[in-house]
């Protein structure tokens, strides 16, 4: 990423040479103070805002709209750079403050139109969520009103618009929208098609009968699957901080398994690490609202945490609500397409791209079919004359449906999960909740425990999709939404517990199609295990578990190279040795692990190579890799691991015997081989010849990464780490790699929370690098150490215990 962001912030690098010189004016001075008055326009009455030891704000106010203007401003306060990058970024306007280097970013979300989404479901809004949004968004502007603007403004040279309710739903969409990244599965599986068949395809396919073969929809081709359409939607991830897979733990135990008698519910969802986090942890406390948890810079209200009734966690629930569409579009009327056999005009939008450097705005012309935006990009005019008339453009013009174009009612639903007192009420917040779908488990104060798969899910007439689909024959539209009384559901189970990792949640007989990308299951087996493995749970064996970096599918693996293997000089002799004595523990300065994981990577891509071919690329794609060096992980990340243990198993040589790689291995003897001496060879280039140094922490790696921390002297001043991490995309304890940089960490858990319905103020939680945005306030990266050590601090609950630990106290007061 750092090539993408040099060419427009060496000036901002260059005024950085400022900061060394001036720390106080440019880190310390936009620090705010936790304590003092402040009078401000727009409150009714007084807040009280005490901030605790932790840097967590806890807020109280007499009215609602009091507590969610204060939010707007706590957030501001803590966040603001943080919140209108994310906001330019879903709404296409970066290059306004950066340049030309995002103009392609730029013009790829002006297609998508998350922002035209957003501007129209404000207007769909009730009365009273609408006046949450209005009182939050005053908050935050008097904020940019009356203060020093963080630092990031100063380099970058600009103000902040000011904050709109529509900016707060776009950030909503933003979240739903990469954690819905189905249509990507869609579009990499195409270009699979394209290149191997559907036969062989369909071999790729983990989970998926491999004796069936694709089912190509009837006219489709997939020759133009450009991938370059996943670039800039790579970019958005990775700068959004959601990372593609939403991958996450939650589990829920009743009082029957725990040593205080209640419940314990606890949850670690996992997204893309950077700095600042992610979250942003507040209290909010104000008549019959009285939340604590983890909340998203930009929104009000609690999303993960507890009030003094219920606890809540997520994870998500990998749903497919997104279908490509191929469109026919009329070669003489470049804006009509065919549906049904008639000739339908689609709607034409003009988006103004304003682009730092340049007089003149960039047009960019969106095309909305039926179907949803054509994200691909139509030829022009001039273009389609050169092609002649009836010419087929180079890109498929394909349309993207997808439920978050359709209903926005997020606001509703966490504004009544923070308020809810019991299952009744929980059900009634779930019941707004549409996007993007996912597991929430539950648990009260009365005892009981609880789990719902919530969010909107297409039925669609063919039952499932997973390629594009011709949009012109009528015959693969949506027909409607599973029932919400007929989601998922399990209210205290008779095993006592119930536990969700984006695995699958129902089975055969579950009359919906849900998806058929569910991530693997290793990670929920392995929480299930531990919790099954005691009688009686304490909130440290909670932590312990979070803190579980055991690799369920090594315990398969491992023993297929040692059987196979035969070490070829001493060092191997060695390795295999290690191997051989390792506790399948992928802790940061284990030698087994760095073996493991290094051979791992190298069989990986001679077995499925041989499908695919030397196009690297889609290889990579189909482990999980975005199409360029800016990806991170897409939606096939870990699907292919259950699929590779039974292959291992089975050693079915006819697998390589007609493998597209023209020097590969065609036996699994010789591919075990030929991995084996891969890893070897590469350990001893990065880490010498001494095995007891080869630690895993050496060659895996997290690094907390600023947006400006890619361009040197900035690395220093916004960037955290590198730090050595352990586990994998498979493990408790995730770390998940970009499997093409398999040294760079990039997805972790964001966000951890242990709650004690015995007594809610001995909850727990955590997260990092810190609390503020401000990379001059000692909050910006205190919590990295305690993260990896997998240490929580207290979930401060009570006035007596928050007043007892706290760092400042803020009065607002009207001005």
């Amino acid at each position: 990423m750092a090539s993408w962001w040099q060419k427009t912030l060496m000036a901002a690098a260059g005024l950085a040479g400022a900061v060394g010189g001036a720390y106080y004016f440019f880190l310390r001075r936009p620090v705010p103070s936790p304590k003092g008055v402040r009078r401000l326009p727009g409150l009714h009455e007084e807040v009280e805002v005490i901030t605790d030891r932790y840097g967590v704000p806890h807020i109280y106010a007499r009215n609602e709209d009091d507590l969610f203007f204060a939010q707007g401003y706590v957030h501001a306060q803590q966040r603001l750079w943080q919140m209108d990058f994310n906001r330019r970024l879903g709404s296409g306007r970066l290059s306004e403050v950066v340049g030309e280097v995002t103009l392609e970013l730029d013009r790829f979300c002006r297609r998508l139109g998350l922002h035209r989404a957003a501007a129209s479901d404000v207007a769909r809004l009730s009365a009273h969520h609408r006046r949450i949004l209005e009182t939050y968004a005053a908050g935050v502007n008097a904020f940019i009103e009356n203060h020093t603007l963080p630092v990031e403004f100063t380099l970058l040279r600009y103000r902040p618009d000011p904050w709109q309710p529509a900016d707060s739903l776009l950030w909503a969409k933003m979240m739903g929208w990469n954690l819905s990244g189905n249509w990507e599965s869609e579009l990499i599986r195409a270009r699979i098609v394209a290149r191997a068949g559907a036969e062989r395809a369909a071999k790729l396919e983990a989970g998926y009968d491999p004796s069936h073969p694709l089912i190509i929809p009837p006219g489709a081709e997939y020759g133009g699957a450009n991938p370059g359409l996943l670039e800039p939607y790579e970019q958005v991830k990775l700068l959004s901080g959601f990372g593609p897979l939403g991958a996450s733990n939650n589990w829920v135990v009743d009082g029957s398994k725990t040593v205080t008698g209640a419940p314990i519910l606890c949850n670690d969802p996992h997204l893309a690490q950077g700095a600042p986090s992610i979250w942003f942890e507040c209290h909010l406390a104000a008549g019959d609202i009285d939340v604590i948890g983890a909340s998203f810079p930009g929104t009000p209200g609690i999303v993960i945490g507890h009030n003094r009734h219920i606890a809540w966690g997520l994870t998500n629930a990998i749903s497919d609500v997104q279908d490509l569409y191929i469109e026919k579009f009329d070669p003489q009327h470049p804006y009509r397409y065919e549906f049904r056999g008639q000739w339908e005009e689609a709607q034409v939008i003009r988006e103004e791209i304003h682009v730092k450097g340049r007089k003149e705005p960039v047009v960019e012309e969106v095309v909305v079919t039926r179907h949803g935006p054509i994200l691909t990009t139509l030829p022009t005019s001039k273009e389609r004359a050169s092609e002649g008339d009836g010419a087929t453009p180079s890109e498929l013009p394909l349309a993207l449906r997808w439920t978050g174009f359709e209903s926005c009612r997020i606001i509703a639903a966490v504004e009544k999960l923070n308020r809810a007192t019991c299952w009744e009420e929980f059900l009634e917040a779930m019941s707004d909740w549409d996007v993007p779908p996912q597991n929430v488990v539950y648990a009260d104060r009365e005892g009981n425990i609880g789990y719902i798969m919530a969010g909107l899910i297409p039925v669609r007439s063919h039952r499932q999709t997973l390629l594009p689909s011709p949009g012109w024959t009528g015959e693969y539209e949506w027909t409607g939404f599973i029932p919400f009384e007929e989601l998922p559901r399990l209210f205290n189970p008779p095993e006592h517990l119930i536990v969700t990792a984006n695995n699958r949640v129902v089975k055969d007989d579950y009359p919906y199609y849900i998806t058929h990308e569910w991530l693997n299951g290793y990670r929920a087996q392995r929480i299930r295990d531990l919790l099954q493995s005691k009688e009686r749970l304490s909130l440290a064996d909670m932590a312990r578990i979070q803190s579980d970096q055991y690799a369920l599918p090594a315990r398969e693996i491992v023993p297929q190279v040692l059987e196979t293997v035969s070490p070829a000089n001493a060092l191997e002799e060695t390795a295999l040795q290690t191997l051989r004595d390792w506790d399948y523990v992928l802790s940061p300065d284990s030698a087994g692990a760095a073996i493991y994981e290094t051979f791992l990577q190298k069989l990986e891509r001679i077995v499925f190579g041989a499908v695919i071919g030397d196009d690297e690329q889609l290889l990579y794609q189909y482990l999980g890799v975005g199409s360029t060096l800016l990806a991170i992980l897409n939606g096939y990340a870990s699907r292919s691991k259950p699929l590779l243990i039974r292959l291992l198993k089975e050693r079915d040589d006819t697998w390589f015997a007609e493998s597209a790689i023209p020097n590969g291995p065609r036996s699994w003897h010789a591919a075990i081989s030929a991995a084996w001496s891969a890893a070897i060879a590469e350990l001893l280039e990065k880490l010498g010849p001494d095995v007891t140094r080869w630690q895993y922490g050496a060659i895996h790696r997290l690094t907390y990464q600023h947006p400006l921390g890619n361009v040197k002297p900035l690395d220093k001043l916004f960037n955290r780490g590198p730090y050595p991490a352990g586990g994998d995309i498979d493990t408790v304890f995730m770390g998940a790699v970009v499997p093409n940089q398999p040294e760079q960490v990039v997805i972790v858990p964001s966000y951890r929370q242990i709650v004690n319905l015995a007594d809610l103020n001995a909850s727990l939680s955590g997260h990092a690098p810190g609390q503020s945005g401000h990379p001059g306030s000692r909050h910006y990266g205190d919590f990295v150490r305690p993260w990896l050590r997998t240490e929580h601090h207290p979930m401060l609950f009570e006035r007596q215990a928050i007043e007892a630990n706290m760092e400042g106290h803020l009065l607002l007061q009207p001005r």
